[in-house]
């Protein structure tokens, strides 16, 4: 059970906390593009302060650390009362100083974070606008707040997915795995997981779980119990409805409700983030694992994990079994955006473990991050995964990205990694009833520690199409350190050359507006005199001739997303890809997808699976269009990327 073990990692990072505060300082900010903010003093500053604003991304400045609060299931209004004083100080010790981008923070994000002044902080996301933010917050007092007395539950999810509550796919299948996350739920710190020879526990470590359905009462079988996360199977007899449950550790802790549904399928990924690579195994080759340089091949079959395909009243619900039966929910599963054939789908044996045996389609488009989603009872999404596939087997390839298995494996292996990029990007909206045109010029250096690459999280391949519902992203934490690249200019394709300038209190980065870009293109030649850290360098972007151009815009005004959508386009770099993306919010819960389709097609359908990872609401349709990728070297980096990017974003209403 190597699959589990790992997901008791995720469960241990992923765990909530109770609940108890003491304001201190709060009230509602908007951030404007270049902009500090003090979270201790409630005050915007021109340096310094706790947080700094570049319209593209929130960065963490000094000592102050943080991160989202969607791993928790927390967002909107609710989740903000929720993250009090102790949630913020417990999850302390998995802040980070990454930076967080800006298609991360849509309305209904929810970050925690420890300040400057050693207090911790929380902001709500009420509106983004361009290159502004604003948000909802509320800095606590320091001090240490009153330890809490008994088991608290504060969350669930399917043990392979993580969907948070608030999502469509978010309920608890009948006969599924699921953990449970709170305080003080067992006496325990260390995840034993229990023998299913002998037979799963209803009771462990001090801990043991009752779920009230209707009238039904269970209790689960555990695969382990710690302190602050418990794995549970939900039997297969417990009704279809809302429910609560509640967990006994010396004294019951207070009711929690969740939905009970016939079918909610997790898929197990390979770093146990509930996305990127996914867990899948060659039956014909020892059950070996498909990584980045043993791809998948086409036509050959392949065995998928995970849980929540529903009830299986054949087999037991604490007891392995060597006889599994098949499930007989229907479940159809997309690979690169094709219909892949599946010979098996039920149980492996396990109790609330299931596998899926299906063969990949003949005509997907290989690369290293192709898609894989499913969805049962045609409308209940799995997790979004990935899976690398290449035409003989071996290490994958992504020619568009420039990148391939071994490298991507070499990355993953490093525990320091220097690079830089320059890129111009200029952006077209629509969100506020007019149309808003800017360009800009990027440049960032940094090295990155302990950074684990090999997640493939939120990365799709040519074709394919990722969702985000809000789910533990990663793969391990990271620590990003600026590097200083001295001077930066950038030479327009007309008009003299514009300095970039260094982003307040954030090493490494540097910015400047710039002129629109023709609709004929034109290159920008970026030039670095050198620092402190990284040597001087030349590096080029060129954009093609025509730009390309959205031509459906209106399609994207409102939604179906039982339908689909499609979009066309013409003109664009030749050989590079389109970019099609899109998100939406609603009080309990935000959702984002991301496509990649080649440039050359003119048109793309978003599938109507995917639109289905997002909750009805409003939200925003993106197209655009990045150039073909480049190199540059200079001192002290070990990789330069240069590329120009176009977008289009348009106001959606999904229905």
């Amino acid at each position: 059970m190597k699959l589990l073990l790992r997901q008791t990692c995720f469960a241990a990072l992923a765990c909530a906390f109770p609940m108890a505060a003491w304001a201190d300082v709060s009230g509602t900010q908007t951030l404007q593009a270049n902009t500090n903010f003090s979270f201790d003093t409630g005050a915007t500053v021109a340096s310094g302060g706790d947080v700094a604003w570049t319209g593209s991304q929130l960065s963490f400045v000094g000592s102050a650390k943080g991160g989202s609060l969607a791993a928790l299931g927390l967002s909107g209004t609710s989740g903000f009362t929720s993250a009090t004083q102790a949630v913020l100080q417990a999850l302390a010790s998995f802040a980070s100083t990454t930076p967080i981008p800006a298609s991360a923070l849509s309305v209904g994000t929810i970050v925690g974070l420890s300040t400057n002044g050693g207090n911790s902080a929380k902001f709500l996301v009420t509106a983004v606008s361009g290159t502004s933010i604003t948000f909802q917050y509320t800095t606590y007092e320091s001090g240490v707040s009153t330890p809490p007395t008994g088991p608290t539950v504060t969350g669930l999810a399917n043990n392979y997915s993580g969907t948070p509550l608030g999502f469509a796919n978010s309920g608890i299948a009948q006969g599924s795995l699921f953990v449970i996350y709170g305080t003080d739920l067992a006496t325990s710190t260390t995840a034993v997981l229990q023998n299913t020879l002998v037979g799963l526990p209803t009771q462990l470590n001090g801990a043991s779980v009752t779920v009230t359905v209707g009238g039904t009462v269970v209790h689960p079988g555990l695969y382990y119990a710690t302190a602050t996360a418990i794995a549970a199977e939900l039997p297969s007899t417990t009704p279809v409805g809302t429910g609560t449950l509640t967990v006994s550790n010396g004294t019951t802790s207070a009711a929690f409700t969740f939905q009970v549904v016939a079918s909610a399928m997790g898929l197990d990924t390979y770093y146990g983030t509930g996305s990127g690579l996914i867990v899948a195994t060659d039956p014909l080759n020892n059950a070996a694992l498909i990584t980045y340089t043993n791809s998948a091949k086409p036509g050959n079959t392949y065995t998928l994990w995970g849980s929540g395909l529903g009830a299986d009243t054949a087999d037991s619900d604490t007891v392995f079994t060597s006889t599994p039966h098949a499930s007989s929910t229907p479940f159809a599963l997309y690979v690169g955006g094709q219909l892949a054939t599946v010979s098996y789908k039920g149980s492996s044996g396990y109790p609330g473990v299931d596998i899926v045996n299906f063969v990949v389609p003949t005509n997907v488009t290989p690369g290293c991050y192709v898609s894989v989603i499913g969805i049962s009872n045609s409308d209940s999404i799995t997790n979004s995964t990935s899976i690398p596939i290449a035409v003989g087997g071996g290490v994958c390839t992504d020619s568009e990205f420039g990148i391939n298995g071994n490298q991507i494996s070499t990355l993953s292996g490093q525990s320091t990694v220097s690079s830089g990029g320059v890129f111009v990007e200029q952006s077209t909206s629509n969100l506020a009833g007019t149309n808003q045109t800017a360009a800009e010029a990027f440049a960032t250096f940094n090295r990155v520690t302990s950074a684990s690459y090999g997640s493939g999280s939120g990365v799709a391949s040519i074709g394919s199409c990722t969702i985000s519902e809000s789910t533990n992203g990663g793969g391990g934490t990271s620590t990003v350190t600026g590097l200083n690249a001295g001077t930066i200019t950038v030479t327009q394709p007309s008009g003299g050359p514009v300095t970039l300038t260094s982003v307040p209190s954030v090493a490494g980065d540097y910015f400047a507006q710039l002129a629109t870009i023709p609709p004929t293109g034109g290159t920008f030649v970026f030039t670095g005199g050198g620092g402190t850290d990284v040597g001087p360098f030349t590096a080029t972007v060129n954009f093609p001739n025509p730009l390309l151009v959205w031509t459906n815009q209106s399609a994207a005004a409102a939604v179906t997303r039982a339908q689909g959508l499609t979009v066309n386009w013409t003109g664009g770099a030749a050989g590079s890809y389109v970019i099609i993306s899109g998100s939406s919010s609603n009080a309990n819960a935000t959702g984002f997808y991301t496509c990649l389709a080649p440039v050359a097609a003119d048109t793309f359908m978003v599938p109507y699976y995917i639109l289905l990872g997002l909750p009805a609401g409003t939200g925003s349709t993106e197209v655009g269009n990045n150039t073909s990728y480049g190199t540059f070297a200079a001192t002290g980096i070990s990789s330069g990327v240069t590329y120009g990017g176009l977008a289009f974003a348009v106001t959606t209403t999904y229905n």
